[in-house]
């Protein structure tokens, strides 16, 4: 009996080693299977056609305008997955029909704050020396409107949505802007002209339309374009890519300036050192039609500035300073600042707690070697 059972056990085992053997080889089977359908899948994909990143500017019903990166609009169907589309969404189509397939869920404000500094200044009206007549312009234009905007619907006038500063390099247009949005204290936006050029065409643009939605947010606002020539200059006619890009974000800004109403919280101040290039679009009434020349110190000026920015510096008693005046006639604001800190520098070199006029002069001398340089270099650029 028991040979019998051994018998039927040994005749057994090559059937379950078979069986274990099917199984092994279907799982690896089911293993190649999933990894033929994977790379399938793959496949797939890397030979679908790029969806194309487009804007919705309205919509009809059932179907959307949608403008693409190009510049062209079109009339196009909405998939059945998209949902709560509204005009100014970024959306996904399809290249071959331009059908939406998708809403793109983004935030580009934060794209915008890349982009600006913003920040509340602590500039005061009397940290600024010499321009007291742009002053008391930027405080008509500027302050009374965001502070008593009451005053001017009972007079029934509307005030310049913004301003315009120009002037040589380094004569105080930027600690204007600030001491504007101190005395208001609105939130201060700056951004640079040359910033708002992007690479990619549209993006310009939708940075200026974020900006300007940004300082809705925060208002009241300062919005503060440096070096607008960059964007603002007279247009000419040449296609290249680059010079319609920024066209299409000088027109942008225009729209922007356009959709204010003038007794919004919201001011533009534009910064430039060449106007002579300026379009006249961005200057026309209502828009920055208020500008504000901010020359080179006179001589009155030059005196106050120097006294601001020597009122904290240990000074040698009875120093005359109509001498060290007089060297400084033609010098900006910022040259001016110059000097103090540098005649501070050649006491510091001595070892002495102490500046003296001999330090005054030497830093004059300094500068103006600085000057001619720089003077020479944007000579060369201009002709």
């Amino acid at each position: 009996m028991a040979d019998d059972s051994r018998e039927t056990s040994a005749e057994k085992r090559p059937e379950f080693e078979h069986q274990a053997s099917i199984d092994s080889l279907e799982q690896e089977n089911k293993i190649l299977r999933e990894t033929v359908f994977q790379l399938k899948t793959e496949l797939d994909r890397f030979r679908s056609p790029a969806l194309m990143v487009a804007d919705t500017t309205d919509i009809i019903k059932d179907r959307a305008i949608i403008k693409v990166p190009n510049g062209n609009k079109f009339l196009v169907n909405i998939s059945g997955d998209v949902k709560n589309l509204k005009p100014g969404d970024t959306v996904i189509v399809e290249q071959k029909n331009l059908t939406i397939v998708e809403k793109l869920e983004r935030e580009r404000r934060i794209d915008a704050e890349q982009f600006v500094i913003i920040e509340k200044p602590t500039v005061k009206w009397k940290d600024i020396g010499g321009l007291k007549e742009q002053e008391n312009e930027l405080v008509e234009v500027i302050e009374l409107p965001l502070k008593k905007p009451e005053l001017f619907r009972k007079i029934g006038i509307k005030p310049p949505k913004g301003v315009l500063l120009y002037g040589p390099p380094g004569t105080g247009k930027t600690m204007l802007a600030k001491a504007a949005a101190a005395s208001t204290k609105s939130t201060f936006i700056e951004i640079v002209g040359s910033e708002l050029v992007q690479k990619f065409i549209g993006e310009g643009a939708k940075l200026v339309k974020d900006i300007f939605k940004l300082a809705r947010e925060k208002a009241p606002s300062i919005i503060f374009i440096d070096e607008l020539d960059a964007i603002a200059s007279k247009r000419i006619d040449v296609g290249t890519s680059g010079e319609r890009e920024v066209q299409r974000t000088f027109m942008q800004l225009l729209a922007e300036i356009d959709g204010f109403k003038p007794l919004d919280n919201v001011k533009i101040i534009g910064c430039t050192n060449r106007s002579d290039i300026l379009d006249p679009a961005v200057t026309r009434p209502g828009r920055l039609d208020r500008m504000i020349e901010v020359p080179v110190p006179s001589k009155e000026g030059l005196k106050e500035i120097f006294k601001i920015h020597t009122k904290g510096m240990s000074i040698t008693k009875g120093l005359k300073t109509e001498h060290l005046l007089k060297k400084m006639e033609g010098f900006s604001g910022a040259e001016i600042k110059s000097v103090c800190t540098e005649a501070g520098y050649f006491a510091i070199r001595e070892n002495r707690k102490t500046v003296k006029k001999e330090d005054f002069e030497k830093a004059i001398v300094k500068v103006k070697k600085a000057e001619d340089t720089g003077f020479q270099e944007y000579k060369g650029m201009f002709g």
